[in-house]
């Protein structure tokens, strides 16, 4: 069942996205998860609580999401296939689709390329902010860099993890993946206010991505038709235990240097260096990214293809 709604929702993905006169509308879905996350969040992590307190409520909300998303798309799915029958799955890939971000991945990096090739610092800066969380006001050689790493980082994210649980569980598999994922970007950080309430978004979101990254990190390795080496040798530099190998691997395929030291909210953070090639990374590496991710992409619709017609 999940081959042939993962080919057709790549296929919708791609050809059209998340329409914005629809975000405009009515959001994007993981909008939903969202707000319920905050509502967990301005509810049960509070200052007076102890960390043991606000773990428990991080992991009850959690379960909340998994049951809200995962037990939501498995009723969906099921009502379906008891309606429609054998004809239930192209209707099945139309709502898995906006839980994969082919398109809007591509839609949101190209720009910074676009904006450096016109020598437009300000837009270029502008451009690389709606889609990583350092501090850009200052950036200027390492705007390039930013694109390139979010480009890598959220390959996983946005299309191979989400495609993974698509294949593995269906619709279940993928809004439930979403969800997580979703509360990891927003509590699963390290500061103060988030590390205990946050902690089991975070080692939920590491264990869902596990296999999905590497998957990823050797997609765009016979992608770009190098990288491996630096993969195997620099994944594990990253803080995230996931998230070192898509971009381990697009600093190898690229010939580049990523990483480094970033700033967040002001303060420096002294992060390893990934890859061993140039360091003053420039627009035309933006776009020889894009191609890998590109063709990163293809790889993933023959995978699912060809799991397709095998199944």
């Amino acid at each position: 069942m999940a081959e042939p709604v993962a080919l057709l929702a790549l296929a919708i993905d791609a050809a059209i996205g998340w329409p914005g006169a629809l975000y405009a509308r009515i959001g994007h879905p993981v909008g939903g998860f969202a707000r319920l996350i905050d509502a967990c969040e301005q509810a049960w992590n509070r200052a007076s609580y102890s960390d043991r307190a606000r773990r428990i409520m991080g992991a009850a909300t959690v379960v909340l999401l998994l049951l809200v998303a995962g037990g939501g798309g498995f009723a969906i799915q099921y009502a379906l296939f008891r309606a429609l029958g054998a004809w239930a799955w192209p209707l099945i890939a139309l709502l898995a689709a906006p839980g994969l971000a082919q398109r809007s991945l591509y839609d949101h990096v190209g720009p910074v390329a676009q904006a450096l090739e016109a020598d437009d610092l300000a837009g270029a800066r502008s451009a690389v902010s709606r889609i990583v969380g350092r501090d850009t006001a200052a950036l200027d050689a390492g705007i390039s860099r930013a694109a390139i790493e979010s480009l890598a980082e959220s390959f996983c994210d946005g299309v191979a993890a989400p495609l993974f649980w698509l294949v593995l569980l269906g619709l279940p598999g993928i809004w439930a993946y979403k969800a997580i994922n979703t509360a990891d970007s927003l509590i699963g950080h390290r500061e103060e206010r988030w590390r205990a309430f946050g902690w089991a978004a975070a080692r939920t979101d590491d264990l869902a991505n596990l296999v999905p990254a590497r998957i990823a990190g050797a997609a765009v390795c016979i992608a770009g038709m190098s990288g491996f080496v630096t993969m195997w040798r620099d994944a594990g530099k990253h803080a995230s235990p996931n998230a070192g190998w898509p971009e381990a691997a697009m600093a190898g395929a690229l010939g580049l240097k990523l990483a480094g030291p970033v700033a967040y909210d002001g303060a420096m953070h002294d992060k390893s260096w990934i890859g061993n090639g140039r360091l003053d990374a420039r627009a035309a590496d933006i776009r020889r990214a894009l191609g890998v991710y590109l063709r990163s992409c293809l790889l993933l619709w023959l995978i699912a293809g060809g799991a397709a017609w095998a199944l």
